[in-house]
């Protein structure tokens, strides 16, 4: 039986839930490429089933940022998924700060364990800096789904060089975390 895989592409198109801006790139059109490319990955693996929270670039979840997290989250629960990944790019005041981190509920977890997989993946393929893995219990979507939840920051739109890496390397990005669930369970990448 296929390992149930649930892809979050973090924000919606546009209005509620819409995502962060910087560099003239938009954080909900970037989840749903990576999401999308990552998506092609697994399907491609007979090992993995997938499902993604946006299947078209222009379709939004919920009606405010709150019912757009719960569209989310019982997408998955109800599937159900084995693990969810939401997929996000980052933003900061100030423009120095950049780099990869993975947010999980807390540590000693099979979150925990496959955060680090994922973020040494994208830090590997995408070549970004590892900021670790952080313990966010306020995030809902790591608190409310009933499998393992990760929540990836693939870089910040706010610096220049990871915006960049986030325009032209979207295929790393994706390979990233493909390559860090590989690791997880142990698994060699399909010939």
């Amino acid at each position: 039986m296929p390992i149930r895989i649930f892809i979050d592409q973090g924000h919606n198109p546009q209005g509620v839930n819409a995502g962060a801006e910087g560099n003239g790139l938009r954080e909900q059109d970037i989840t749903y490429n990576v999401g999308v490319m990552l998506a092609q990955l697994l399907r491609e693996d007979p090992r993995f089933a997938v499902r993604l929270s946006r299947n078209s670039p222009n379709e939004s979840l919920g009606t405010s940022n709150a019912t757009s997290l719960q569209a989310r989250v019982r997408m998955a629960n109800s599937w159900p998924a084995n693990y969810f990944i939401s997929i996000h790019c980052n933003a900061n005041p100030n423009p120095a700060i950049h780099g990869s981190e993975v947010y999980v509920y807390q540590e000693g977890t099979q979150s925990y364990w496959l955060a680090q997989h994922v973020l040494r993946g994208v830090v590997e393929q995408a070549g970004t800096r590892d900021n670790g893995v952080r313990v966010n219990p306020s995030l809902y979507v790591l608190r409310r789904t009933t499998m393992p939840a990760i929540l990836v920051e693939l870089a910040y739109l706010t610096n220049t060089a990871d915006a960049a890496k986030l325009r032209d390397g979207q295929p790393d990005f994706a390979r990233g975390i493909y390559y860090g669930l590989l690791s997880y369970f142990g698994f060699s990448p399909v010939p």
